[in-house]
């Protein structure tokens, strides 16, 4: 057996070891090319612009987004980022950082749970079936809130387990982490970072009856321990900013869970198909890995199988009954699956293939089906999203993988399936995105119109975007003009005067034929009503399929 299958399948390895080559495989999968396609917008440059607001305003309490106030997340990416940027200068990479960092961690965490555990072996094929989940690698390159409440909301949920799994000799050092990361996952997110975990502990002390935990668990000072790290930045900023608490607290999370004023509505079944297929090829093996955690509740590791369960279904049950839904929203349930996950190919490793038999063919044969699929897309679609190279690349890749997986599950060999479910994986990963991501980032990206207004406006310029436009602001460092509706800085837009910077149509034909430079991102059905009705017709500086940047100069 080559050796690398060896090192995979042995029991007992050192930690420090295993950590170290995880760190090298993962720390190059999450950063390489990090900084290499724009921010897509509006979600990466959001979270971009806040923080190079504050760090131009000097200012890390209150959150402003185009130069209005911003409340829909708490603090902690925002600092992170700010931090980033500081270290690093401003750009895709240091924007980025922090995210694909707790991503990494994420990973590393996952590997330290399982091991803890069930032992070595599952811990390291927990880490590597996670970090080797397509849709996880993606997202967790991301911009985004979901990626460090993931990495916390973790790290909390494993280290109670891992403090309450011996009766006999509780573990109080990890209670104190359960606190300080669940406070952290509410600096990432808001409430969810505590009532998550929460409702997972609450569940896993009723169903095992093991009430003895409640003494355990270091409640006071735990307590006092959450506060210290979550409460001060949320009494500074309702200091400061007294409509704050209102809009926080009640219209981003109770509003947000219990009606569709966020207009994301989706069905409750939304987050099956989305599980399924970012968490393929792992995807078809969680029926079987969550199958009879109830009933063998009582078997060696069956506690802990238990409570892995609860957490995964706990979480994505809520995020399936609120109102408002976005795919990254059920990544914390990704860690929980992983390590059952990797505990089915322990099972095998030991010699029994059973349990991996049939979710391997229909893994295997799906594979292959979706990689012809592949193949046709770019024949077939309209406006594809990849060429027809592309389309053959893609599709190449994963009926490759699909094919060595059906034939380790014909041949009952789980090293061989899990190392083609990896390989693939990875494969596409580092393919994938180079295939995509232009088309993609051409219509969700606002970095070239951004930097030709950065070059060319003068500091009496105006900039004027026709609907929000994130990345038209952090890409050209400056403040702009709305027109034609405020979009998600509704609330901010109503604090203070800020009527010279939100615009009705009528205003802005009066500022672009006015005395002053104005660069304008409009739609490109808005152009001939601009020059109708214009004494200065516009000059076209960039345009895409949705949009022109023109100026009246």
């Amino acid at each position: 057996m080559p050796l690398q299958l060896n090192y995979l399948t042995r029991p007992h390895q050192s930690r420090r070891r295993d950590l170290l080559l995880l760190t090298l495989l993962f720390g190059l999968l999450f950063l390489q090319l990090l900084g290499h396609f724009p921010l897509i917008d509006p979600d990466e440059t959001r979270y971009a612009e806040i923080p190079r607001e504050m760090l131009e305003r000097g200012d890390l309490i209150t959150p402003l987004l185009n130069y209005v106030k911003y409340f829909e997340k708490p603090v902690l990416l925002y600092w992170l980022n700010a931090f980033s940027f500081s270290l690093f200068g401003i750009s895709e990479f240091s924007a980025r950082l922090f995210c694909a960092l707790s991503g990494l961690g994420t990973v590393l965490f996952s590997y330290h749970l399982g091991r803890e555990l069930f032992g070595r072996r599952t811990g390291l094929l927990a880490a590597l079936v996670l970090g080797g989940c397509t849709g996880f690698l993606i997202q967790a390159r991301i911009n985004i809130t979901d990626i460090p409440l993931t990495f916390t909301m973790t790290v909390a949920l494993g280290s109670y387990i891992l403090a309450a799994r011996d009766a006999d000799h509780p573990r109080p050092g990890y209670y104190y982490l359960f606190y300080l990361f669940a406070a952290l996952a509410v600096l990432a997110k808001g409430l969810i970072g505590i009532v998550l975990p929460g409702a997972v502990v609450f569940w896993h002390i009723v169903l095992t009856r093991r009430w003895r935990i409640l003494k355990e668990m270091r409640l006071v000072t735990g307590f006092l321990l959450f506060l210290a790290v979550a409460a001060p930045w949320f009494v500074l900023v309702c200091q400061r900013n007294p409509e704050f608490f209102q809009f926080f607290f009640i219209h981003e999370h109770f509003e947000r869970f219990l009606t569709k004023v966020h207009r994301r509505y989706q069905p409750v079944w939304y987050f099956i198909p989305i599980l399924f297929g970012f968490m393929i090829p792992w995807s078809f093996f969680i029926p079987t890995a969550l199958r009879n955690f109830w009933r063998n509740r009582a078997a060696t590791g069956g506690e802990a199988r238990l409570y892995l369960a609860l957490w995964a279904i706990i979480i994505f049950a809520f995020f399936s009954k609120s109102n408002s839904k976005l795919p990254a929203y059920i990544l914390p349930v990704y860690p929980a699956l992983a390590i059952l996950i990797a505990g089915l190919f322990d099972r095998a490793f030991n010699g029994d293939f059973r349990p991996l038999r049939r979710p391997a063919l229909a893994s295997g044969g799906l594979l292959v089906l979706l990689g012809c699929a592949a193949l046709l897309y770019p024949l077939v679609a309209h406006r594809a999203l990849v060429g027809p190279i592309g389309g053959l690349v893609i599709g190449s890749i994963v009926i490759l993988q699909g094919a060595v997986v059906l034939a380790a599950a014909k041949r009952e060999d789980p090293r061989q399936l899990f190392v083609g479910l990896l390989a693939g994986s990875i494969l596409l990963f580092l393919t994938a995105p180079h295939i995509v991501f232009p088309l993609f980032v051409e219509r969700k990206s606002y970095r070239e119109p951004g930097q030709i207004v950065k070059k060319l406006a003068a500091p009496d310029a105006v900039l004027v975007s026709q609907g929000l436009r994130q990345g038209l602001s952090y890409y050209a460092e400056r403040r702009c003009v709305i027109f034609d509706g405020p979009g998600e800085i509704e609330f901010g837009s109503k604090i203070g005067d800020q009527s010279a910077w939100f615009l009705n149509r009528d205003g802005f034909r009066a500022l672009w034929n006015g005395p002053k430079p104005v660069y304008a991102m409009i739609l490109r059905d808005y152009l001939g009503e601009l020059s109708a009705g214009s004494a200065v017709k516009p000059r076209i500086l960039w345009q895409s399929s949705k949009h022109y940047l023109v100026t009246n100069r």
